[in-house]
């Protein structure tokens, strides 16, 4: 079946009722995924077939008078990556804890993976890695900022401070697949940065579009699914996930004594009450009881252990 990844700003005025339209056309089809739907736009993943996911794209853009089609990130997969359908309504499609800051209505200037590299090679121009600390530690662009965060929404405590120093300066931001950046550039020009850039379509897009000799990432790109990491070839990576929190784990990781597979991590060996910790050592015992059955327990987490 084919996977596409997709998101779009735009006026949603009724997100509610525009919820139930979508699960209404998409149900019927087959299809599964996640989509997040509110006054700011759309934000979701389809599977399914080709064909139906199209024909939901079109729904969607006659429905919300787009005035171009939308554009995804797909993908092939040999069984469904998710489990149901399921469409949410939110205050936010990507939660900055900004619902008013609005991209289509202003944002940074989209630069290619070609221009992005001219960027980078420019002393004047501050470089800012908008994603959170656990997905920086799998890899980033060399000299790019981090701005220490540990989910979205601290970002503009970053950008406030940022610009106390200072707003004349060039800044040129990146993400995982562009949605973060789309918001978090708004937020710069709102603060009085004025040459604002954003790496179009994300770090995914650069990777896939790079020759291996131009190719300025570093180290692997943290992805919001089963594979955990991505290389520079965009295969699996050497990274897994920690059941617990949910944080990617390296190999020093793994070897730590703080690590119990489904419990607990280096990262987040104190965080977890005595009852969460009980019922996270079960559902690992139900996990491997499932596996020596030849069965895959609910919810399991791929093995991706290298």
């Amino acid at each position: 079946m084919k996977v596409a990844a997709f998101y779009r700003f735009v006026d949603v005025d009724d997100p509610a009722a525009f919820r139930d339209e979508l699960f209404l056309r998409c149900e019927p089809l087959g299809l599964l995924g996640t989509v997040l739907v509110a006054g700011e736009g759309i934000n979701g993943s389809l599977a399914g077939d080709e064909d139906a996911i199209r024909a939901v794209f079109s729904f969607i853009e006659q429905s919300l008078g787009l005035d171009d089609a939308i554009e995804a990130r797909w993908s092939d997969a040999e069984a469904a990556p998710f489990r149901r359908l399921r469409i949410k309504q939110k205050k936010e499609i990507v939660t900055l804890g900004r619902p008013d800051i609005l991209p289509h209505k202003g944002t940074g200037e989209h630069v290619s993976p070609e221009r992005w590299n001219t960027l980078l090679d420019d002393p004047d121009v501050l470089v800012i890695d908008t994603r959170n600390r656990y997905e920086i530690e799998v890899g980033s662009f060399p000299g790019a900022r981090d701005p220490g965060t540990e989910s979205f929404r601290e970002f503009p405590d970053y950008a406030r401070e940022l610009a106390k120093s200072g707003t004349d300066k060039p800044l040129a931001m990146f993400c995982t697949g562009g949605i973060r950046c789309e918001k978090a550039t708004a937020l710069m020009i709102e603060l009085g940065f004025d040459r604002v850039f954003h790496l179009e379509g994300g770090v995914l897009n650069y990777l896939e579009s790079m020759p291996e000799e131009d190719n300025r990432w570093s180290g692997e790109c943290f992805v919001f699914d089963t594979r955990v990491a991505v290389d520079r070839d965009l295969a699996e990576g050497g990274y897994v996930q920690c059941h617990a929190c949910r944080r990617p784990l390296g190999r020093e990781d793994l070897e730590s004594p703080d690590y119990k597979e489904g419990v607990s991590c280096p990262r987040c060996v104190g965080e977890a009450g005595e009852d969460r910790r009980s019922g996270l050592a079960e559902r690992a015992k139900q996990v491997r009881l499932a596996a020596e059955r030849g069965e895959q327990h609910i919810g399991a987490v791929k093995d991706t252990s290298r």
